[in-house]
């Protein structure tokens, strides 16, 4: 059995709140009863605090904690029962920023497409063909069935039947836009 929050508070010298917003946020894990073994405790809020937050000891407002004082939490923290440690969690959070930032850049330089425009423009290329298609046989049937000195009419069916059916077997293909 380890020490209250209250109690583990007078060991560090802080408020029961900056206590229970460590407990909170997963910087620091109680024990199964609730309580707190002032030595893990110790050592994780060493790990999981940022140096940056931790108070100088020769600072005279070490012992006179303001909760207003520290800054607003940006990121939601990882549940306490898990392995993730606040400095893991934040350094995860500022990759996807810098991720974030670097499609923004890419977008203002005009080197990325929009989606939506993209497969529309495909899908209307790919309607300009099928058309192109479509008509082919009407225009070419006529001189081919000359040529060959057969029934103009009957060349002109048979070429549409084909052209229908490589058309439709194009059209069971599922290309994938990733």
């Amino acid at each position: 059995m380890g020490l209250s929050i209250r109690a583990y508070a007078r060991h560090r010298g802080v408020s029961h709140v900056a206590v229970k917003k460590a407990i909170d946020t997963g910087r620091i894990t109680p024990l199964a009863d609730g309580t707190l073994d002032p030595e893990k405790a110790d050592l994780e809020w060493a790990q999981n605090t940022l140096i940056s937050r931790k108070k100088t000891p020769e600072s005279p407002k070490a012992n006179t904690p303001k909760p207003s004082q520290e800054p607003a939490e940006t990121f939601s923290a990882p549940p306490p029962s898990s392995n993730t440690s606040l400095l893991q969690a934040r350094t995860a959070n500022e990759v996807v920023k810098a991720q974030t930032n670097k499609v923004r850049l890419a977008q203002l330089k005009g080197e990325l497409v929009d989606r939506s425009q993209a497969i529309a423009h495909v899908f209307k290329l790919a309607r300009a063909e099928r058309d192109a298609w479509m008509s082919w046989p009407s225009r070419i049937s006529s001189q081919m069935a000359a040529d060959l000195d057969i029934d103009a009419h009957a060349l002109h069916v048979a070429l549409e039947e084909q052209v229908r059916q490589h058309l439709k077997e194009l059209a069971e293909i599922q290309p994938r836009v990733d």
